[in-house]
């Protein structure tokens, strides 16, 4: 397997914004995020391609860090799918990247179709916050901030989540690393970030209107569109063997 040999600089490509990836700020965030974002940008531009080793001990090194932070940011990665960690001989990019960024949506989608029927039913659906999120989704597409859009679209769906009623739903879907994986699917290139915005919209209208079974085809209907969407990577080609 290919190891991680140029790392010239690496400490910067969470911060450089040479490409719209990497529009999210990390400033003030903890170390094990800035170093998270920093590679997970780095596999999505094909910086590091699929199959390729990812060396903990240099990683640390060019943020002046332990290796704690590294090891937190790995464990984190892992949870998506997009690094896989092979006992006594490291971690490593996964080779299946692209099928492990797309099949989350066919489970999220289930999911936040049940929950927003429950939702829906149970008059819970806090709407006014719903449309807060809306709203300030379509603010952020506006002024072209990927971070800020990104977390109000988490927040948009963790409300919906919550608002279920359904302690299980919300625990598997918490467990879907949705933060990491939301920031990938607007990352892709040609994505309308208005339109990926305004498309939560009718959810909410129809979960307004009190329409259960509505809501939840939209939400269901929203997942399908984003599982349709270019995965942005820019390499796709294997590591040397």
């Amino acid at each position: 397997m290919q190891t991680v040999d140029d790392t010239t600089g690496f400490a910067k490509a969470g911060a450089r914004r040479g490409r719209r990836a990497e529009a999210g700020s990390t400033t003030g965030a903890p170390l094990r995020h800035v170093i998270k974002h920093a590679l997970l940008t780095g596999i999505l531009t094909g910086r590091y391609a699929p199959g390729q080793r990812l060396l903990e001990l240099r990683i640390a090194a060019e943020f002046e860090t332990s290796q704690g932070p590294v090891r937190e940011a790995f464990r984190e990665l892992e949870a998506t799918g997009l690094v896989v960690n092979t006992p006594r001989r490291g971690t490593y990019v996964a080779a299946d990247v692209v099928e492990r960024i797309r099949e989350i949506y066919v489970v999220r989608g289930s999911l936040e179709e049940a929950a927003t029927r429950l939702a829906t039913r149970r008059r819970g659906g806090a709407v006014a916050d719903l449309q807060a999120h809306v709203d300030a989704m379509v603010a952020a597409a506006l002024g072209g901030d990927l971070q800020r859009l990104a977390d109000e679209s988490v927040a948009f769906h963790r409300a919906v989540l919550d608002s279920a009623g359904n302690t299980l739903l919300s625990a598997i879907w918490s467990s879907l690393a949705i933060e990491t994986r939301t920031t990938i699917t607007l990352m892709a290139d040609g994505l309308d970030l208005l339109e990926a915005a305004r498309s939560h919209q009718p959810i909410v209208d129809a979960m307004a209107r009190g329409d259960a079974e509505e809501a939840a085809r939209l939400a269901r209907l929203h997942q399908e569109f984003f599982e349709t969407q270019p995965v942005p990577l820019g390499n796709l080609s294997p590591a040397a063997q």
